[in-house]
């Protein structure tokens, strides 16, 4: 399975509203539940209405297109970087899955990936 690395810095906000946020952007991901607005978007890209933010992520994604019969995806690699001590944010989207790590720990985690024989791109 490949991962592709994405060269670029994240932040995760919460938000009281999407009307700033540039949806437009390459990456922009929402997350609306009874609770909370999120918003994971690039760090330059944050809207100034931003409520709360941790900048300070990497991403990278699982290339192609995930099956929804496809099981157990997110929890090997979840397994993988949680023995090496590192935290993820995930986000999913119809197609694939999205895992981002704090930046001081983005090589030491597609490293750990590599040799657990994923392909890193």
């Amino acid at each position: 399975m490949e991962i592709k690395r994405i060269e670029a810095d994240f932040s995760v906000c919460k938000v009281e509203t999407y009307t700033l946020a540039d949806l437009n952007q390459e990456f922009c991901f929402v997350g609306k539940t009874d609770e909370e607005k999120s918003l994971v978007c690039l760090t330059e890209y944050v809207p100034q209405d931003t409520i709360e933010r941790d900048d300070g992520w990497k991403a990278f994604r699982i290339q192609g297109v995930l099956d929804f019969s496809l099981i157990g995806i997110l929890s090997k690699i979840s397994e993988i970087l949680a023995a090496k001590q590192i935290g993820i944010f995930a986000v999913s989207t119809y197609n694939t899955d999205y895992i981002l790590v704090k930046a001081g720990n983005y090589e030491k985690a597609l490293r750990a990936l590599s040799d657990a024989g994923y392909s890193i791109v």
